[in-house]
């Protein structure tokens, strides 16, 4: 994943400097406002997990601004944007690594039951992407690595109807309930507040200054430091973005 997003960065440097050699060229701005669907989840679907119950949407909105410089057909796009990447889901699991809090007790060890976790992230972000167009600019096609900057961020939940073993999975049983007698987790503080990733998007104006657009924004670092170990996979967000956008 590094390497890839080192070859893009490489590629936007490329194109910069092509750019630069042409400042005759216009710059165009464009302003999005659109709604993100994803999640927050290990590349491959761990053992442990054995079902996803349910998912549950949450309110993701995405605005942005930003500014082409273009060189022919093509250019480099840069701006801001403003975004969530919350998610809600339950998920039925067996030996699964946690540290909860059940009353005033920390415990940890291998759980089985269900798991209910929330994630929220608000951030900014600046994405820096290679763009073409086709001859009558109707059509733009991005890409390139984005650098986000998390505002809030949140990682809670709860585990309930089962039971946990404590250290490892043939240590003392402890029952893990309902209501009261569930065990909550707040892994919020563990999380990174500079995220990276890579950007994928088009936009299609269908009339001369309004249109549609989509992203896709995968992240190539996990959500969580390196030396946090409690969630033992690697979460990555991965979502996509629905929206209008206006050009100027």
């Amino acid at each position: 994943m590094k390497k890839t997003l080192l070859i893009s960065v490489l590629m936007i440097a490329a194109a910069v400097a092509a750019s630069a050699q042409d400042n005759s060229k216009s710059i165009i701005f464009t302003a999005s406002a659109g709604f993100s669907v994803g999640g927050t989840a290990p590349l491959q679907m761990p053992a442990e997990i054995r079902n996803i119950n349910s998912f549950s949407l949450t309110p993701n909105y995405q605005a942005s601004l930003l500014a082409e410089k273009t060189f022919g057909q093509c250019g480099i796009v840069s701006g801001i944007r403003f975004e969530d990447k919350g998610m809600k889901e339950e998920a039925n699991v067996k030996n699964y690594h946690m540290a909860i809090v059940q009353g005033e007790q920390s415990i940890e060890g291998q759980f089985t039951g269900d798991v209910t976790t929330e994630v929220r992230q608000m951030m900014l972000t600046v994405p820096v992407m290679l763009s073409w167009r086709n001859s009558s600019e109707s059509f733009r096609l991005r890409f390139g690595p984005y650098a986000s900057y998390l505002l809030k961020k949140g990682f809670s939940g709860y585990a309930r109807n089962g039971y946990l073993r404590l250290g490892d999975p043939t240590g003392p049983k402890i029952v893990i309930g309902d209501g009261k007698d569930r065990g909550d987790y707040d892994f919020s503080s563990d999380m990174r507040r500079m995220q990276y990733g890579l950007d994928l998007g088009f936009d299609w104006f269908f009339l001369k200054h309004l249109g549609i657009y989509a992203d896709i924004e995968w992240g190539l670092t996990g959500i969580h430091h390196s030396d946090f170990k409690t969630v033992e996979q690697t979460l990555y967000p991965i979502y996509g973005t629905l929206g209008l956008t206006y050009r100027f």
